[in-house]
């Protein structure tokens, strides 16, 4: 039986005061089950990167709750936002965010002094695929090699969530398809939900769940009964 592990609950976030204030998030409700593909989809001022950093506990709403597998994410306070963002969440970030002084192993290893229970990073690396460019630095991958360099750190984190924002921009699409795949087989096969963030409506076709915005409203939430794999998706 599946279980709410997201829960958005009239959520507002605005930015600046008075005449100046805007609305980036308004009013906003919905809820993601455990292991779920989920695509928030919308163009650049939508809102749904607001709400992704606000998943992620990087920031807070004005008003609302929003909760994260029981504990409610908006009444945390710095530290344990932190602990928050370092158990629970794993980052995938369109510019991969890797440190260009460590190897691919290193990246992923630095989880090792994040969590208590961090993954192998040679297994991780393996999962994506990169188990044999495990000595090469940033600087010697493609951009697909570094991304999914980054899919093996979040993973190695063992979160129960993973966040990423638009995670194939970067890159041409036949590697975004590559990337892509890894993403939906890890929800399929280890049931981590994965919510990724995207202006992109053809990524909408793999997903479980959709949810349209636009002015910082939600427009639609569609389940896809039959969402289909990456592969068969025309790009």
């Amino acid at each position: 039986m599946s279980r709410k592990i997201v829960e958005f609950k009239d959520v507002i976030k605005t930015y600046g005061k008075g005449e100046g204030m805007q609305v980036a998030v308004n009013h906003v409700d919905f809820t993601i089950e455990e292991g779920e593909f989920v695509v928030i989809l919308g163009q650049s001022g939508a809102g749904k990167s607001t709400i992704l950093n606000m998943l992620g506990g990087m920031d807070q709403p004005t008003s609302g709750k929003v909760l994260i597998d029981g504990m409610e994410v908006s009444a945390m306070n710095d530290r344990q936002l932190s602990d928050y963002r370092a158990k629970t969440v794993g980052f995938i970030f369109q510019f991969y965010n890797l440190l260009p002084s460590l190897t691919a192993y290193e990246n992923v290893a630095l989880t090792k002094s994040i969590v208590k229970n961090a993954l192998d990073p040679m297994e991780m690396l393996n999962a994506v695929g990169l188990a044999e460019h495990k000595d090469k630095f940033p600087s010697q991958m493609s951009g697909g090699e570094q991304q999914r360099v980054s899919i093996a750190r979040a993973l190695a984190k063992n979160p129960k969530i993973i966040l990423g924002d638009e995670p194939t921009g970067a890159l041409d699409s036949e590697t975004g398809v590559i990337v892509l795949e890894l993403l939906q087989n890890v929800c399929r096969k280890n049931h981590n939900t994965v919510i990724l963030v995207t202006h992109n409506a053809d990524i909408a076709q793999c997903a479980d769940k959709v949810i349209r915005m636009k002015n910082g409203k939600i427009r639609e939430i569609k389940i896809n009964e039959h969402p289909l794999p990456v592969k068969e998706v025309t790009w």
